[in-house]
């Protein structure tokens, strides 16, 4: 009985905890409005900032964050594992996503306090993310990890850790290659597809379906410039089109057209291909003997899909894809789709497949962002998937389709100092408590400091001095492409080997939880949707 009544004693204060935030909402409209469609071109981003560092009266008491704990413990208490068989599976990758890149969005959204989409998942947990031989991650070691459930060397891609980097003709030897979601996804009946902003022959997406000992392959004329023969060497473009588990990919969606078409063949928007054997890939593939296939090259066409697509690829640009802003900036969102487009254009195709579906969409362009410390674009990218993760979420019942958000490795951006509540997260610390505990807007260098540092960053930037630190007070960091201070040059910024971050919604979403090896996830969501060779649901 004396359990009921305390059940009973949280629930009130629970509903309490609502109706004082509706009252909150009534008092200050501007905190609980939903960020709108326009908004989505993200403000703190592209527009002056406006501080409100007072503009929370009720957080200064008691009664507000406890309120806001209650509702936790009621939410916490209610939930209910979902025990249903996964019939479709969502995993997002924001490739180089941090913890620190989820703070930076959040405030670029609007604020400390707000949520990214897969922050409101019920379950989450932490990823190791080393490889076999190295501390420090790359895309191809981590990407083979969260694919295939086998950690291996660092560049390697779909092989396990016999293999060592650039070996021409050791990844031709199938007792080294992996299974991954894609092919457990294939035997069991469902469709597969992949959806990047960067190359679809970049190390994450082509982790699901080649095996090559050099993820830099991505062509022929890569391979030979490597010293490999091509005829020895599938590079990942013809393992795509024609390899056992990239053949029977149902949705290819990214950038990347130049690894398919050789370097006397036309591209759409004025260039010319990569390869050096005289094939076109993207003709191959379109005539395969499949039916209902598409290719598109632009936004509008990807947009306007016939009705009875069940196959389509979609190669944006001859390279990686364009950053958001970049696009808008250039005006170019008749040709570059969002990843949101992307991601619902994927899901339309996919799930006309009875037995469902598995799709892998990742955010490629936050890493790109953080390689030249353009916090800006990193942020903005980061964005992108949150809006993509947000749609996936609403176009798909919690109830068989289990949602998977992590990221493959971190980055060396630090948020830092003591700056006010609500401060711009792009411009400078307002202060710091120094030694003797008194505040100061400066470093001990009498120059002002940004609140978002590399650790290390490429040589060529204007924010890198010999023998001492750039002022902040003498840069621009208001464009897309600013470049954000760092300490230790190199040729660009490196990757960090921090865990990263797991989030999980719907069928046996509760399983990803607590510090786990990285290549725990594809068993787990295989174990979801019971497939693969482990154990079923």
């Amino acid at each position: 009985m004396s359990r009921f009544l305390c059940l009973l004693f949280v629930a009130f204060l629970g509903f309490f905890a609502v109706v004082l935030t509706a009252e909150n909402c009534a008092e200050n409209s501007e905190r609980c409005r939903k960020i709108t469609d326009e908004e989505a071109m993200h403000p703190r981003l592209t527009r002056p900032f406006i501080s409100r560092s007072v503009s929370y009266p009720w957080e200064r008491t008691s009664e507000y964050w406890n309120d806001l704990g209650y509702q936790h413990v009621v939410n916490k208490v209610n939930r209910r594992f979902n025990r249903n068989r996964a019939r479709n599976i969502v995993f997002f990758i924001g490739d180089g996503m941090s913890i620190p890149t989820y703070f930076a969005a959040r405030m670029a959204l609007g604020g400390e306090e707000q949520e990214l989409s897969w922050e409101k998942f019920p379950y989450s947990g932490l990823a190791k993310t080393y490889c076999v031989d190295a501390q420090v991650a790359d895309s191809a070691c981590t990407g083979t990890a969260y694919w295939t459930g086998v950690k291996t060397n660092f560049m390697t891609l779909g092989v396990n850790a016999k293999v060592t980097m650039s070996d021409c003709t050791a990844s031709n030897d199938p007792s080294t290659h992996t299974e991954s979601l894609a092919k457990w996804a294939l035997d069991a009946g469902k469709s597969v597809g992949i959806v990047t902003t960067t190359t679809v022959t970049h190390a994450s997406p082509a982790a699901g379906y080649a095996h090559i000992s050099d993820r830099m392959w991505e062509d022929d004329f890569v391979v030979r410039r490597s010293g490999c023969d091509p005829n020895q060497v599938m590079d990942i473009a013809q393992q795509l089109v024609h390899g056992p588990v990239g053949k029977q990919i149902s949705v290819i969606l990214g950038g990347g057209r130049g690894h398919f078409r050789d370097s006397k063949i036309p591209d759409e928007e004025g260039g010319f291909g990569f390869r050096n054997d005289s094939r076109d890939l993207i003709y191959e593939w379109l005539n395969d003997g499949k039916r209902n296939k598409k290719y598109v090259w632009n936004r509008n066409d990807l947009l306007n899909l016939p009705s009875n697509t069940e196959h389509v690829m979609g190669l944006f640009e001859s390279s990686h894809m364009q950053f958001y802003l970049e696009s808008q900036e250039r005006g170019s969102q008749n040709t570059e789709p969002t990843l949101e487009e992307m991601t619902r254009s994927a899901i339309n195709v996919l799930k006309k497949n009875k037995n469902g579906f598995f799709l892998f969409v990742e955010g490629g362009k936050i890493d790109h962002g953080h390689h030249f410390t353009q916090a800006r674009a990193a942020v903005s990218e980061t964005i992108e998937l949150h809006k993509a993760v947000q749609a996936a979420r609403n176009m798909l019942s919690e109830d068989d389709t289990l949602i998977v958000v992590s990221s493959d490795h971190a980055h060396t951006m630090s948020i830092a100092g003591y700056p006010t509540r609500g401060r711009d997260i792009f411009g400078t610390v307002d202060r710091t408590i120094e030694g003797t505990g008194s505040l100061s807007s400066n470093a001990k260098d009498g120059m002002p400091y940004m609140t978002l540092n590399y650790a290390n960053g490429p040589i060529t930037s204007t924010q890198f001095k010999q023998g001492e630190r750039v002022n902040p007070a003498t840069s621009d960091y208001s464009k897309w492409s600013s470049m954000f201070p760092f300490y230790v040059p190199g040729d660009i910024e490196t990757h960090a080997g921090d865990d990263v971050c797991v989030f999980a919604s719907g069928p046996h979403a509760h399983l990803f939880t607590g510090t786990m090896e990285q290549s725990y996830l594809p068993h787990l969501m295989a174990y979801a949707a019971s497939m693969g060779r482990g154990p079923r649901s």
